[in-house]
């Protein structure tokens, strides 16, 4: 009984250390897909990126940018997460 406790233990852990991971990454992804493209685009806009206002080109690519290397963070974390829980594939 006590390891089957231990593997309910672990397991809650797990989760709440992936959903901790997801939720700050979802924060990240706000901020920049909606504070800096649509809250703060005007305020950025006085800043050019090559020949771009900054805020366009968070609305355009950055958003979209950051999303990609998101999706690698979470994939590389929960990898460490994998191996830090003994449930690595």
């Amino acid at each position: 009984m006590a390891e089957n406790e231990n593997d309910m233990q672990s397991a809650q852990a797990y989760w709440k250390t992936n959903v901790r991971l997801i939720i700050i990454l979802l924060a990240i992804w706000a901020f920049v897909s909606y504070l800096c493209a649509i809250v703060l685009a005007p305020v950025l806009n006085g800043i050019y990126l090559g020949q771009l206002p900054l805020g366009f080109w968070f609305a355009q690519q950055g958003s979209m940018i950051t999303f990609v290397i998101l999706i690698f963070v979470y994939s590389y974390q929960m990898d460490k997460v994998d191996q830090q829980f003994d449930v690595q594939e």
